[in-house]
């Protein structure tokens, strides 16, 4: 990161984010946060504390299915993968945080005379 500071995720975002990544392949919880990491480009940083309760939250809502494998270390870990019904869900967060930025920056953009 070239001493930006770390992008404050806006409440709702993270779940988005989790989908997106789980969707690029099967990832255990640690993986989560580093493809997070490695997709912003080091411009998001995601807390483990916010991170756990949002897989248990999305695998409640059967938005992704956690099954146990053993990660790259060795160590027992819980692996993520999308569900069909995380990937509608998925679409559906995409579109409408589309839809809320063009509005945002539309209103960002505006100038005096426009009004």
């Amino acid at each position: 990161m070239s001493g930006d500071p770390a992008i404050d995720l806006l409440q709702g975002t993270l779940d988005m984010l989790v989908l997106k990544a789980v969707s690029l392949g099967p990832l255990h919880g640690y993986g989560v946060l580093l493809r997070i990491q490695q997709i912003s480009r080091n411009r998001l940083e995601i807390q483990q504390g916010s991170l756990y309760p949002a897989l248990y939250r999305l695998e409640h809502e059967g938005w992704i299915a956690g099954e146990w494998g053993q990660s790259e270390n060795k160590r027992r870990a819980r692996f993520y993968r999308l569900t069909t019904a995380g990937r509608r869900r998925l679409e559906a967060e995409a579109k409408k945080w589309n839809q809320f930025a063009e509005v945002v920056g539309g209103i960002l953009n505006t100038l005096p005379e426009e009004l």
